[in-house]
């Protein structure tokens, strides 16, 4: 049997969310219709929105269902932006003046944020001020200050993790939005990684907006939503009905169903959950310190990290290599790295924690769910470092010189 610890990839669907799910999906009626059957749809819809949005200290009408945590980070970031860029009404084209265009955005987000400002910079005349994280993957409010300060009225948002979805160090995310707010900045918060391990409240957080993912949290993959404070505005990516704020299309009210169940869960668990966490987080941690040339990344402060999060490099080793030998001994876990054309390339995360390439190529995350037990954290300590003696050694084999003829 294979042991699962990858739950910030994706977790496993919870008993109860997929029960929730199955009776919805026969349900029939659009959730926009008026009669009784789409009113039934819509009342089952409104039921999953009202648990996500108590889940996470938000109002109901603040919550933007969307087909999944990427898209919730594309129209929390291109929304925003347009909206702050843009008159109402405009379009982009080229040549055309906009009123703001920076985007301030940490070196260590998630690619759906890469990926995204990227975009706005290369097709839509975004200017992007990358700033600097420190040794744990922390931003630097410092770095935060000085751009905003030196943007000025330039600054269409800033864009932050919650937590690194890699190392699991958690953010300031009271200092950034504050930081932000004294420059009438808003803020986005991508927090599909910190849901369901660490309490969320939006009103707290001072966010114009943050994203979050149902199937982080043991509820279906393609749904998620974007929370939206009342204050907030966001030019829409999809158009056709103006069914939410922001987001047209006919909503999945099954998927609502099972997302809100999902949500519900984990708030009521959250305590009880991420003390289990944590005590197995460490106790993986007090392993792994004693494997020779393993180093341990992120916040090692146990209220600086994710409980559920443990990332650690091992010299000489590749990280592919790490896991394949993992999962042939049985366990699941990840690189956290991104792999493009299938050439391994070391995680942006850690070079922008100040690795050198060789030292972020050996990496390992391993991320632990509600089901994960000590026996399962003793078996993969058990075979641990043997695998990383054979990734060492196959790593030194295939730098060893050869000699010519």
């Amino acid at each position: 049997m294979t042991i699962y610890l990858d739950h910030a990839a994706t977790s496993p669907l919870r008993p109860e969310v997929l029960a929730a799910y199955v009776s919805a999906l026969p349900l029939v009626g659009n959730p926009s219709s008026l009669h009784g059957q789409g009113q039934l749809a819509r009342e089952l819809l409104e039921q999953g929105r009202d648990r996500v949005a108590a889940s996470l200290g938000a109002d109901t009408v603040e919550v933007v269902l969307t087909g999944g945590g990427t898209e919730a980070v594309n129209l929390g970031i291109k929304g925003l932006w347009w909206a702050r860029a843009l008159e109402r009404g405009e379009t982009f084209r080229p040549g055309r003046r906009l009123r703001r265009t920076r985007i301030i955005v940490p070196q260590a987000e998630h690619h759906a944020t890469i990926d995204s400002v990227e975009w706005l910079a290369e097709q839509q005349g975004a200017v992007l001020d990358w700033i600097e994280v420190d040794e744990l993957g922390r931003i630097r409010i410092d770095a935060l200050e000085a751009a905003l300060a030196i943007g000025g009225d330039d600054v269409a948002l800033v864009t932050a993790l919650f937590a690194n979805n890699e190392v699991g160090t958690i953010n300031p995310v009271t200092q950034i939005v504050q930081a932000a707010a004294r420059y009438g900045v808003p803020v986005h918060l991508d927090a599909i990684a910190a849901y369901g391990s660490i309490p969320i409240d939006f009103h707290a957080t001072g966010a114009a907006a943050l994203s979050v993912s149902a199937h982080k949290i043991g509820g279906p993959v393609g749904v998620g939503a974007l929370l939206l404070a009342r204050s907030a505005s966001v030019e829409p990516l999809l158009h056709g009905g103006n069914q939410q704020r922001g987001r047209s299309g006919t909503q999945d009210a099954a998927g609502a169903a099972a997302f809100g169940v999902a949500a519900e869960l984990v708030t009521l668990r959250l305590p009880e959950h991420a003390a289990h966490l944590s005590q197995l987080r460490d106790r993986l941690i007090d392993g792994i310190r004693g494997i020779p040339g393993a180093t341990l990344r992120g916040d090692l402060d146990p209220d600086g990290r994710l409980p559920g999060n443990v990332h650690a490099t091992f010299a000489g080793c590749e990280g592919d290599s790490l896991l394949f030998l993992l999962d042939v001994a049985g366990f699941s876990v990840s690189t956290g790295s991104a792999c493009q054309a299938g050439v391994p390339e070391a995680s942006h995360v850690l070079l922008a924690m100040g690795l050198s390439e060789a030292d972020a190529r050996g990496a390992l995350r391993f991320t632990l769910g509600p089901d994960t037990t000590a026996a399962e954290i003793d078996g993969v300590l058990a075979v641990l470092p043997e695998v990383v003696e054979r990734a060492r050694s196959a790593g030194l084999a295939e730098r060893k010189p050869t000699l010519g003829h």
